[in-house]
């Protein structure tokens, strides 16, 4: 039986031909076309299919592979992986409701929930994935952590039952405004810092609250998918500006809205020079426009001078500065927050009080309170730190020593993962993907973070594996284009 898939469809909206068949095969699994357990045909049989060639049919199964979608074994083929939410629904009966068009766009971007859920699954045994980059656990000063809970919980968890308002637990706030005036130099108001369920849901609700239908809103190429899928979601059309060695590129763009990562752009890692920063405040300033600065990943720096967010350099209420714990403590502490200009604090806590009336996760909120102050949380990202720049500069002296002629790093002074472009053409780009997975060796295409077509480039995760797996890694990646030229 042959495998139908909407590939032309997906070729309209992709460049490379890799990129449609990954997209369309996801969404596949996605919708339960292909339930779990279905075996998909050999990368062969694939590429005859849909006119491609074998190697990106092979890339396209890679970066399925990569995000926990599919499953290799041994002899047998390549599986639609198990435990995949599936989000596709019956069809609609008579009386059943019709969704309205913000609904139908949701239900059709709703991949961000499983996608986040295949970032937990484990790579198949014995492979060393870069593709990834969390907190490893061992390395977690759980017991401490244990204490805080324990505190805030209250003695006999008489502490259990109370809540907290719509903007977060106020000693949470009074803690956060201590660690961003000592760490980062900016003066922020515990009552102008609304606390969220990660960082994604505070963008979600910026977009809803700034952006008619229609409003174009302005973010990096390349950049988080969950930006331009918040920003489609909430009736903006995205406006993916270019971003090079030095970030973003300022323009003088027909907007209200900015969304940028100045301090280490994702996922390239530049910082944005003082006159680029200092170009996007006059740019506001002009249009009376907002700027998103989303601070996802800068705390752990172990290079380099200090930056100066936006939203220190600003003088005019025109900088939402949003910044999550997820990746400094571990993924599963969904606490976000937001530091916002007085003009738009009421606004943002009436309309999350719609959401949650009573903050969720407070005895969290409470134990990361009393983490921040007791100084854990520093104690904390001092020691990770040393940890990761260990790590980054493992991985830049094997990249130098084994793939320098494959790959070129991105510099980096801070952050979990490095981004490399690659020096070869595009074809072996493809193919050492595949030749790397038979080596059990994984890394992350950085194409699917381009709205406009780029440069082949990869994303090396490097926080979870110790030195000795980031230099084995790296070593099976260059045998694995050596493993290439003799075929």
């Amino acid at each position: 039986m042959e495998l139908g898939l909407p590939f032309e469809t997906y070729v309209e909206q992709y460049r490379y031909k890799y990129l449609a068949l990954y997209h369309a095969l996801r969404a596949a699994i996605h919708s339960g076309k292909l339930p779990e357990g279905t075996r998909l045909p050999a990368t062969r049989e694939l590429a005859k299919l849909y006119g491609v060639s074998r190697g990106s049919a092979a890339q396209s199964y890679d970066m399925l592979m990569a995000e926990g979608y599919v499953v290799s074994r041994q002899g047998s083929g390549t599986y639609v992986a198990e435990g995949i939410a599936m989000v596709d629904q019956p069809p609609p009966v008579e009386g059943a409701p019709v969704l309205s068009a913000w609904g139908q766009r949701l239900v059709s971007q709703s991949g961000d929930y499983t996608s986040a859920q295949m970032m937990l699954r484990e790579p198949p045994r014995g492979t060393i994935s870069f593709a990834n980059a969390r907190m490893p656990m061992e390395d977690f000063p759980y017991s401490e952590w244990r204490s805080a809970l324990s505190y805030a919980g209250g003695s006999g968890g008489i502490e259990l039952q109370n809540g907290a308002p719509p903007e977060g637990d106020l000693e949470l706030r009074q803690a956060i405004a201590g660690h961003l005036r000592f760490t980062r130099g900016i003066q922020a108001d515990p009552e102008h810092i609304v606390i969220f369920s990660g960082s994604m849901q505070g963008l979600v609700l910026m977009f809803q609250l700034l952006v008619d239908p229609g409003d174009q809103v302005v973010m990096e190429d390349p950049g988080y998918q969950g930006i331009y899928r918040g920003i489609s979601l909430s009736g903006g059309i995205p406006l993916p500006s270019p971003v090079d060695d030095a970030g973003l590129i300022p323009r003088d763009w027909d907007a209200d809205l900015l969304v940028v990562s100045p301090s280490r752009q994702y996922p390239t890692g530049a910082v944005l020079p003082l006159e680029r920063r200092r170009a996007l405040l006059n740019w506001a300033r002009s249009r009376q426009a907002f700027i998103i600065e989303d601070d996802y990943d800068s705390e752990f720096r172990w290079g380099g001078k200090p930056i100066e967010p936006l939203r220190m350099l600003d003088n005019e209420g025109r900088v939402i500065f949003v910044g999550s714990f997820s990746k400094t403590m571990f993924t599963g502490l969904r606490i976000g927050y937001a530091v916002l200009p007085p003009s738009l604090v009421e606004a943002v806590v009436q309309a999350k009080a719609l959401y949650e009336p009573i903050s969720p996760a407070v005895l969290e909120q409470r134990a990361l309170a009393r983490f921040i102050v007791r100084g854990g949380y520093g104690r904390h990202l001092r020691r990770m730190t040393r940890l990761y720049g260990a790590r980054y500069e493992a991985l830049r002296q094997a990249m130098d020593t084994h793939a320098s002629e494959l790959f070129r790093l991105h510099p980096g002074d801070a952050g979990l993962h490095v981004y490399a472009n690659w020096l070869r053409s595009e074809e072996e780009y493809v193919l050492v993907q595949e030749a790397a997975r038979k080596r059990g060796v994984m890394f992350r295409d950085a194409s699917v973070y381009h709205r406009t077509p780029g440069l082949p480039a990869a994303c090396f995760g490097f926080s979870h594996l110790d030195i000795a797996s980031i230099e084995e890694g790296v070593a099976r990646i260059a045998q694995a284009w050596l493993d290439m030229q003799k075929t």
